[in-house]
């Protein structure tokens, strides 16, 4: 039975990225290129999803707006005789 519980860490996964900036250089300015180096690829994989999601609803406005420009099946069917010499 377990007697005590350990409290959850909330930053173990920043750790894990860390410990290995510590391990090969020069502390504080290895810990601020890391931090930078995390932050720029949160950018970019922010930028992509973003990027996708834009085009996603310039498609459904492309869609939506010039739905009208499509003939309906009434303007197909010729109910007119437009053109016809008597």
């Amino acid at each position: 039975m377990i007697t005590h519980l350990h409290p959850v860490s909330r930053f173990s996964r920043l750790r894990k990225l860390w410990t290995p900036a510590v391990a090969t250089g020069a502390g504080g300015t290895t810990l601020a290129i890391w931090f930078e180096e995390i932050t720029a690829f949160a950018v970019e994989i922010t930028g992509v999803i973003l990027l996708t999601i834009l085009g996603g609803l310039i498609c459904l406005l492309d869609n939506f707006v010039f739905k009208s420009r499509i003939p309906r099946r009434e303007d197909l069917q010729d109910t007119t005789n437009k053109g016809v010499k008597n």
